[in-house]
């Protein structure tokens, strides 16, 4: 038995050694993080290998997860995989009204740039056991996380999903990481989906019309792109206002009066409690009681010295470090944020995009700070610090996901913006957790003539945080040893003059904490707002950094403003931003937000649009320019929607008209992806959709009102109206007079009525019509524009206009149809219908003209037809044809050639017919 065991033993464990070792694919933000975190992970003996992508890298190491031994591939993406678009014709801005834009269909796709990436994963997923996200631990990193989650699952549903969770890319900080491996944040992503959908919709909806709106009415001055964005017009509208507030602002006269005592050489000013009056007789009389003559003598009423500090900073958030780059530094706050990420990835500083301004209790603040203690600059304050034991001075906010930031590698071989950048976090981090500056402040308050004045002093006792923090300044301010009770002569006393100043304009600093306090955008989306609107145009940077608004930008703020529209407010977005903390928190559901926050846009749409000529206006003016007469829309521009696609089920089939302007028909606007589409122009002569919803198909569904080309089309559906409303979907007999096969149309197959329109088919995405059916000559078609119906320009409409299934039609070139009665205008055989809709003529049979549109327009009850005619013979056929014209007769006449029985043109049959299809056989 022993044997027996030590047996399974060695056997179990020899299998274990031999069996293939798991296989785990990680997947980081960018390619220096996964770089760094490999590194890490590996302890340097990570092994590169090229990806599809030349800027993404793989790097293969072993490592222990859930205690066992992996193969770890890892790889990286470039920001978002995925990003949201509209589908088929929506795309274009001249094949759809933007109003439509609020409900078009919208998808998620993998954008060109980012294919080799994504095939990379694809590769590599089809090899592993699971998936490791290492993206930021932000909102935007969770929906990035679940993009590649995506993509993954599409090769390899059953893979195995985590999450790893991280704050800082450090040795510890990363194995912690992947010994604590947590699930995706499905909630966080989803605000994501919906914020990325409905500025999608929103600002496609808005830039449309604006963008065609104000390039009509101002040809030759507005030729750029008009764009809007829920985020960038009210970040502008703040830079507007304050504009405006300066434009307008009246400058006035003020007086105030201004008292000096110099004692020694040192001069003691002295502050009016008044402090300015703008009525200089009033300001006169009170001048002419203080300055006497001889002179009063002021007496000193109260003399209060009190302990002063100089308050440190908190921690650092992403908003402080983007107003502190702004301020100190003069980089932009897109350039200060590039320059963190990059710090961040490279290990130098903790992740640069947290609303945190608190240390927890957890993180090592000393050991931080002696990493800082052998820099030249700023090692010995760290030293100091060190002696006095770290003690941060904490905000209150915290997003429970990032410590605030902080260095983490101590480094002196940065130069540039990024060495100042490390810098400014260094130092900053450094005077947080050191001590507040301390002095002593004396405020002396004394009377004359009835009239208070005061004035302040400061002595510095300790400059503490000042000696690292650079970009603080707090100086002292002597002040004579004044007594309570005493009294003394002023040096002098004056009545100086002066003017209101208009409020300066913003800087970037200033405009980020007032989308921070408006809830614009976020921490890490705020320097992406103000660079978009500097590129736009709409705003610009002018000297010391102040921010000014451009002529357009100006026009579209009042144009909003003049149609009560609150589009340039903070209102509408700080909105959004609590709905979407809503998702994150489970309060909300996606879903829900979405409609609510469309329907809100969808309103403002409306007032834009019916209001536009007011837009023109302000625009105008600013431009000094007169709005020209807007054309109207045309029906190119409008996609009337009819119902939902019976191909793909996701978007909607709409009434389309022929590049020619001849003819219409029905596609899906998903194409390329669906390529349905039902051919309408050899009947119908005028089309449109109704306002009237199905009652059967429900509201999805719209009728059609039609007005065909022939009489006999109406007796078909046994109307007795110019015009027929229906639903093509539920109306049967209308199907069928059209050729139209809904069950061919779900399969992706062509389908072909009794006309020469091919039915039911995909728009075909070359220039060549390639849906004919076996026997048609397909390479002798010509091109055709993608926007035009695939009809051959060289095969002309059959002269059968009616559909040979459903109606029980006879053929006038079928010698079974037992019908040769000729047309008394062109001499053509009539073709012999019969009635099928239920009404008083159900069953009723009638013969037309089948010349291509019935010139003709004849019409014949068959009752009203002799029996003679009725039953003559048709005339003789060509020997070996199933139709045409016949050869020649016993009247001698020379033989005719012989014609095809379905288009009736000369040299083939109607087995070799490009028009020929097995159902009309």
């Amino acid at each position: 038995m022993v044997k027996i065991l030590t047996f399974l033993r060695k056997s179990l464990k020899l299998v274990a050694e031999n069996a293939p070792r798991m296989k785990y694919l990680n997947v980081a933000e960018k390619n220096d993080a996964a770089k760094t975190i490999a590194g890490h992970l590996s302890r340097g003996n990570s092994r590169r290998r090229e990806g599809l992508s030349v800027y993404n890298k793989i790097y293969e190491f072993d490592a222990v997860v859930h205690g066992q031994n992996v193969t770890m591939v890892m790889t990286s993406v470039s920001g978002h995989l995925l990003t949201h678009d509209f589908t088929g014709s929506y795309r274009s801005w001249k094949m759809c009204n933007p109003s439509q834009l609020f409900d078009a269909p919208v998808t998620k796709m993998c954008p060109e740039d980012s294919m080799k990436i994504r095939q990379t994963l694809e590769r590599e997923v089809r090899y592993c056991t699971a998936l490791i996200i290492w993206t930021d631990c932000d909102r935007e990193g969770e929906n990035i996380g679940f993009e590649i989650v995506e993509v993954c699952r599409n090769v390899k549903n059953n893979i195995r999903v985590y999450r790893a969770k991280f704050s800082e890319i450090t040795p510890q900080a990363v194995r912690r990481a992947l010994d604590n491996l947590v699930q995706p944040d499905e909630r966080q992503s989803q605000a994501v989906d919906v914020r990325s959908e409905l500025d999608l919709r929103i600002g496609a909806a808005f830039t449309r019309f604006q963008t065609m709106r104000l390039q009509s009415v101002f040809q030759g001055v507005i030729e750029s792109l008009v764009s809007y964005g829920s985020c960038q017009i009210p970040t502008l509208g703040f830079v507007v206002q304050r504009y405006k507030e300066a434009e307008n602002f009246v400058p006035q006269k003020f007086w105030k009066l201004r008292l000096t005592h110099t004692v020694d050489e040192l001069t003691v000013e002295f502050t009016w409690g008044r402090n300015r009056l703008f009525d200089r007789k009033c300001c006169e009389a009170i001048f002419l009681l203080v300055k006497r003559d001889p002179p009063l003598l002021a007496t000193v009423q109260s003399v209060v010295q009190k302990p002063k500090s100089k308050w440190r900073p908190q921690p650092m958030d992403t908003i402080e470090l983007e107003k502190l780059g702004s301020r100190k530094l003069k980089i932009s706050a897109k350039q200060t944020m590039q320059i963190a990420e990059k710090l961040y990835q490279q290990g130098y500083i903790s992740y640069p995009r947290t609303e945190t301004n608190m240390f927890s209790k957890e993180i090592n603040l000393r050991s931080l700070v002696e990493r800082q203690a052998e820099h030249p600059a700023w090692g010995e304050f760290a030293r100091r610090v060190m002696d006095w034991g770290p003690n941060p001075r904490n905000g209150r906010k915290s997003d429970q996901a990032h410590p605030p930031i902080h260095p983490i590698k101590f480094t002196t071989g940065l130069s540039g913006n990024e060495q100042r950048v490390y810098e400014l976090i260094v130092r900053h981090f450094l005077a947080c957790v050191s001590r507040d500056a301390t002095g002593s402040e004396t405020v002396v308050n004394i009377e004359i003539g009835g009239e208070e004045f005061s004035a302040s002093g400061l002595v510095i006792f300790e400059r503490n945080y000042l000696d690292v923090y650079i970009y603080d300044r707090w100086n002292g301010k002597e002040i004579h040893p004044y007594e309570m009770g005493t009294s003394f002569e002023p040096t002098t006393i004056e009545m100086p003059e002066g003017t209101t100043t208009a409020p300066q304009m913003l800087t970037e600093a200033d405009l980020i904490a007032l989308m921070e306090k408006h809830s614009i955008g976020t921490d890490a989306t705020h320097a992406e707002h103000i660079n978009t609107i500097k590129e736009r145009g709409y705003i610009g940077v002018v000297d010391n950094g102040f921010l000014v608004p451009g002529t357009l930008g100006m026009g579209l703020v009042e144009g909003y403003d003049a149609m009560s529209l609150s589009l340039a407010q903070p209102k509408l977005r700080a909105g959004l931003e609590a709905d979407l903390k809503a998702i994150c928190d489970g309060v909300k559901q996606p879903d829900a937000v979405l409609r609510e926050q469309i329907e809100i846009y969808r309103e403002a749409f409306r007032v834009i649009t019916e209001r536009a000529q007011i837009l023109d206006e302000k625009v105008g003016l600013r431009f000094n320019s007169t709005p020209q007469q807007a054309p109207q829309i045309t029906e190119t521009q409008t996609l009337e929607e009819v119902f939902r696609c019976p191909r793909c089920g996701t978007s909607k089939m709409a009434l389309k008209r022929k590049a020619s302007g001849n003819g219409v028909y029905l596609s899906c606007m998903n194409f390329p992806q669906c390529k349905a589409v039902i051919w309408l122009d050899d009947f119908v002569k005028e089309a449109s959709v109704s306002s009237e919803h199905c009652r059967t198909c429900g509201p999805d569904s719209k009728k059609l009102v039609l007005k065909f080309k022939q009489m006999a089309s109406m007796m078909f559906l046994n109307c007795d109206s110019t015009e027929y409303t229906s639903c093509l979907l539920c109306d049967a007999p209308l199907r069928d007079l059209l050729g139209v096969n809904l069950d061919t149309l779900r399969q992706g197959e062509g389908s072909q009525g009794g006309n020469s329109s091919v039915r039911n088919r995909d728009v075909p995405s070359s220039g060549y019509s390639t849906d004919r059916s076996t026997g048609s000559s397909r390479n002798n078609i010509p091109p055709r524009s993608n926007n035009a119906p695939p009809r051959s320009n060289n095969v002309p409409p059959r002269n059968n206009n009616y559909p040979s299934s459903g109606y029980g039609s006879q053929r006038t070139n079928n010698p079974s149809s037992g019908s040769s009665t000729s047309c008394p205008k062109c001499s053509q055989p009539l073709k012999k219908l019969t009635v099928k809709k239920s009404g008083p003529n159900h069953g009723r049979e009638f013969y037309v003209c089948p010349t291509p549109d019935n010139p003709c327009k004849t019409f014949i009850w068959a009752e009203d037809i002799t029996q003679n005619d009725r039953d003559s013979p048709p005339p003789p056929r060509a020997s070996g044809t199933r139709g045409g014209a016949g050869g020649g007769g016993a009247s001698g006449r020379p033989r005719a050639k012989r014609k095809c029985a379905i288009c009736r043109l000369e040299g083939h049959t109607r087995n070799n017919c490009p028009q020929h299809h097995p159902s009309n056989s």
